[in-house]
């Protein structure tokens, strides 16, 4: 609480836009990341990608409240960044992804850890103070480079391809679902393993999309699939905030009718 009411969540509450919006996020970081590396010099491109991410997420923390187009830029901009960490990890240093892969999940169980231990949850009903966003986006930027690596794992390392890799994915977040709808596994943890899957699910269809016919795709190109995906994400995001208005505008008043006699 404030002197002027009850703090507001700064982070979208999961529906099922959020998770459609969220898809579409990690598919088009994916191709826009590879578009934007072998198009132009790797160095300065990751470098102001850094930047960019760094200034968007800081007009972030500093809001009160969910505003969808800043909110969901931000993800994107961690979409692109946080596929360009896994890859120049694996590219630039040479780091197999059987590496990488689990090195990005002990760093996002080390903020899990250390976020319940500070705020208490890890609840994202609860992401009321600039704290708790760091936190979050800390948490955000782990699961998009770690899924990002296992993605690459699964259809490189384990040789399911691209499209093999999507299906995989996608039957595991539906198995997480199902284990959250029978209460097998519980609300916070159901949300974080979801977000986790999801990544590499929007990754490897978009991978799919863009790929040569010789990697095992429909040779659509990186460009084009950015290009469609951010048409089709900036429509998502729209009808997004036309919605919340919507949700949020205050039912008119109906005037009482008169009472008549007989």
């Amino acid at each position: 609480m404030t002197a002027t009411g009850p703090l507001r969540n700064r982070v979208p509450d999961p529906s099922v836009s959020f998770w459609v919006t969220k898809v579409l996020t990690t598919a088009m970081g994916e191709a826009l990341s590879d578009f934007l590396v072998t198009r132009f010099d790797p160095v300065p491109t990751v470098l102001l990608t850094a930047a960019v991410f760094g200034m968007v997420l800081a007009v972030q923390l500093r809001t009160d409240r969910y505003r969808p187009w800043l909110y969901w830029g931000a993800v994107s901009m961690v979409g692109v960044f946080g596929t360009m960490v896994a890859d120049v990890v694996h590219v630039a240093l040479g780091v197999p992804y059987t590496v990488s892969t689990p090195i990005f999940l002990i760093a996002l169980v080390a903020v899990f850890v250390v976020w319940r231990r500070v705020e208490g949850t890890l609840d994202v009903h609860r992401v009321t103070s600039t704290r708790r966003q760091l936190f979050y986006w800390a948490a955000v930027v782990a699961t998009f480079a770690m899924g990002t690596a296992a993605g690459d794992l699964a259809a490189g390392g384990f040789g399911l391809g691209y499209l093999g890799g999507g299906l995989l994915f996608a039957g595991l977040v539906l198995l997480v679902a199902l284990a959250a709808g029978v209460r097998v596994l519980g609300q916070v943890a159901g949300f974080w393993t979801a977000y986790v899957l999801t990544r590499p699910v929007g990754a490897s269809f978009a991978d799919w999309v863009a790929v040569p016919r010789d990697r095992g795709g429909l040779d659509v190109g990186t460009g084009m699939v950015s290009l469609c995906l951010l048409v089709v994400l900036t429509g998502a995001v729209a009808w997004t905030s036309v919605e919340r208005g919507r949700r949020r505008r205050p039912a008119p008043d109906h005037p009482a009718q008169p009472v008549t006699g007989p």
